[in-house]
């Protein structure tokens, strides 16, 4: 008869298969990565997008370099788990709980949150203006607090704390999804304004340009935000279900980003036809002044 140590398999089992989740989001962070790179690399023609398309392949680029370190760091820990140190005391289930006691987890930890800085601020961006300052200043300050609160889970991490008692890390997460959400609003509030004014002007005005790009934005925030949701709750209740999300979840935010960034770049959210209809229709509006 085999013997089987006393452990938390199910703790073993959670951890084993994020990683297994993790390989397959950041398998397809690398596919958009390489595709979002390409179409950007193409010259995009339309909107924002071609005129900050240097910022943007940065963007894309130390987004990827830092999901990478991050992913093999994750990577190398798993076989330590269960191959270098498997006679550790306390076995996998051990390894696991102290996983910052080792210095890589810390390594993959930084990394990600990192990136994660990089990635809000290229939300919080969006909503900056000097004439709607009540909402600039708000996603600004939280944008700071949550990278204030970001540099304090590091600290606590570094010092081999178990993660669940990391108190400060469920209010960075609620903040972070937080900026997520506000900006979906705010951009799919703003896009839905500008298409009834639209309408009021020409009664014919096609909307369907701005349905698309809304339709974009609140797609790619409902991927990344149920996902985190799933997270947040299984880490407040202490769940293993945390351990499915946690090596995954910079990957799906990622990813969500860069498929918006696709599909601007490379014209999706531009509808041709409107286009075609508007240069053939004759207009009655006279413009003063020249361009």
């Amino acid at each position: 008869m085999s013997y089987t140590p006393q452990t938390d398999l199910w703790l073993e089992r959670s951890r084993l298969d994020g990683m297994m989740l993790g390989a397959v989001s950041y398998g397809g962070f690398f596919f958009l990565t390489v595709q979002a790179a390409t179409a950007l690399l193409r010259r995009p023609r339309y909107g924002k997008i071609a005129r900050h398309r240097v910022v943007l392949l940065f963007y894309i680029l130390i987004t990827f370099m830092l999901g990478t370190v991050g992913f093999a760091a994750n990577a190398k820990y798993t076989e330590m788990i269960w191959i270098d140190l498997r006679d550790a005391p306390g076995g996998p289930a051990a390894l696991i709980d102290d996983e910052f006691n080792y210095k890589i987890n810390v390594l993959a930890l930084t990394c990600y949150y990192i990136m994660e800085w990089f990635m809000q601020v290229l939300l919080v961006s969006g909503t900056v203006h000097p004439i709607t300052l009540y909402v600039t200043i708000p996603m600004i300050t939280l944008y700071i607090v949550m990278i204030a609160m970001s540099i304090i889970v590091l600290i606590e991490a570094s010092t081999g704390i178990v993660w669940y008692n990391i108190n400060i890390e469920l209010a960075y997460l609620c903040i972070e999804v937080g900026l997520t959400v506000i900006y979906t609003i705010l951009t799919a509030n703003r896009l839905l304004v500008i298409r009834n004014q639209m309408k009021q002007i020409m009664p014919e005005y096609d909307s369907s340009t701005y349905d698309i790009v809304v339709l974009v934005v609140i797609e790619s925030a409902v991927l990344y935000s149920v996902f985190a949701i799933i997270f947040i709750v299984s880490f407040a209740l202490h769940s293993n279900v945390s351990n499915l999300c946690f090596l995954s979840i910079s990957h799906v935010q990622g990813i969500a980003q860069l498929l918006i960034i696709i599909r601007v770049a490379r014209g999706q959210t531009y509808t041709h036809e409107w286009s075609t209809r508007i240069a053939a229709a004759p207009t009655t509006v006279a413009f003063s002044g020249t361009v």
